[in-house]
C-alpha cells in the first residue's frame, strides 16, 4: 500500500515539512510504503484551460504531472495533502498540482471511467496557519474536498493547526505527535489488515495489470492487489487500456514494474502467475496459482477482449475462493 504525501510548502525544513514527515514516519511504522512529492521542486505548469482533458481525457501539457504525478495519484491508496495557508487556500505550488487534477476529474465525470481503486483510496489534509481566525481553514477544506473527489479518494479527515508562524512552532506543539499517530492508525488500520494477492506476468503490461485492476475494482476494500513483471515493459499496452475502457475501467497512467518492486509492497498471501517463467518467485507460506493465459501482446483487439473476459472470470472466482 502506497501512502503519497503532497508537500505544498516551498520552505525547506519548515513547519509543514515537520508535520508531513511525522505523518509519513507513522505510516511506515504501520507497514505502508511512502513517497513524498515536493510540489515546489517539480516542473508543474499551471492549468492552461485547454479543455482537451474534458474532451479526450488527457492534458496536452508535457511536464512532471504527465510523467510522474498522475501515475503516483493512480497508484496511491492514501493521498495526504500538506500545506500552510496562503490567503485562505493552499500554496501556489500545491494549487497548481490540484488544478491539473482536472484531467482525472474529466476521466471520471466526462468519460464515465472508474478508477479500480475507487473503493479504497483515502484522502487526508494537513494544514497550518499563522493566525487564529475561526474561518482560517474553510477555503482549504472546500479545495481538499473537491481535489480528493477528482483523484478518486474519499475525504477522510484533517489535522489543522492555528498560530503556527515561526520555524519550529509545529515541532514544539504539545499534542501534534499523538494526534498524527491516532490519525494514521485510524486511516490505515482497515487497509493494512487486508490480504495481499500478487499477480505476475512477463511484461506487466497486459495480463497481470488487468488481473490486479479487476481485484481492486471488485474487492479493493478487502484485498490489496499488486502486479509485476519479470521483464517489465516501458509502458502498458494501449490496446489493453482501450479494452478495459469498454468495461468502464480506467487503466490510464499505470506503469509496469518489476517483480522485485512488486514484492517490496509486502509479502503476498497468494501469488498468481501467468507467463513469467522461472523468474516468478517462490514465497514461503504464500499460496500459488498458475494461470495458463495466452499473451495478448501483438494480437488484435478481439484477442485482447477474450483475454480480458477470461481474466475477469478467473479473478471473480479467485476472490470468492480466497474469502472462504
Amino acid at each position: 500500500m502506497l501512502v503519497l504525501g503532497l508537500q505544498g510548502s516551498p520552505r525547506k525544513n519548515g513547519n509543514t515539512d515537520f508535520l508531513l514527515s511525522t505523518f509519513m514516519k507513522e505510516a511506515e511504522l504501520s507497514g505502508a510504503q511512502t513517497h513524498v512529492v515536493d510540489a515546489d521542486k517539480k516542473n508543474i505548469i499551471p492549468c492552461k484551460e485547454y479543455t482537451t482533458c474534458e474532451k479526450k481525457g488527457f492534458c496536452p501539457i508535457d511536464d512532471d504531472m504527465k510523467h510522474e504525478i498522475y501515475p503516483l495519484l493512480r497508484q496511491a491508496e492514501v493521498i495526504v495533502a500538506a500545506t500552510p495557508v496562503f490567503f485562505y487556500n493552499a500554496t501556489a505550488q500545491l494549487k497548481a498540482l490540484i488544478d491539473r487534477s482536472q484531467t482525472l476529474w474529466a476521466r471520471k465525470y466526462k468519460l464515465g471511467l472508474s478508477d479500480p481503486l475507487r473503493k479504497t483510496r483515502r484522502g487526508f489534509l494537513l494544514a497550518l496557519g499563522a493566525t487564529k481566525g475561526k474561518n482560517l481553514f474553510e477555503g482549504l477544506h472546500l479545495t481538499a474536498k473537491y481535489f480528493f473527489d477528482a483523484v478518486g479518494a474519499s475525504y477522510d479527515g484533517s489535522l489543522t493547526y492555528w498560530q503556527i508562524e515561526h520555524r519550529g512552532d509545529m515541532e514544539k506543539h504539545p499534542t501534534v505527535r499523538e494526534e498524527v499517530r491516532n490519525a494514521v492508525q485510524n486511516l490505515l488500520k482497515p487497509l493494512v489488515s487486508r490480504k495481499r494477492i500478487l499477480f505476475l506476468c512477463r511484461e506487466n503490461a497486459c495480463r497481470s495489470q488487468m488481473s490486479a485492476a479487476y481485484a481492486q475494482y471488485l474487492a479493493g476494500d478487502k484485498i490489496e492487489a499488486v502486479s509485476g513483471g519479470s521483464e517489465p515493459a516501458e509502458k502498458v499496452n494501449a490496446l489493453m487500456v482501450k479494452t478495459m475502457q469498454e468495461k468502464g475501467i480506467d487503466m490510464e497512467f499505470r506503469i509496469p514494474r518489476s517483480v522485485q518492486a512488486a514484492l517490496e509492497a509486502g509479502k503476498p498471501d497468494m501469488i498468481v502467475t501467468m507467463g513469467c517463467g522461472d523468474a516468478c518467485p517462490v514465497v514461503p507460506g504464500a499460496k500459488r496459482e498458475d494461470w495458463d493465459l495466452p499473451d495478448p501482446a501483438g494480437k488484435d483487439i478481439d484477442f485482447m477482449r477474450n483475454v480480458r473476459e477470461e481474466i475477469e472470470k478467473r479473478v471473480t472466482k479467485l476472490l470468492g475462493d480466497f474469502a472462504k
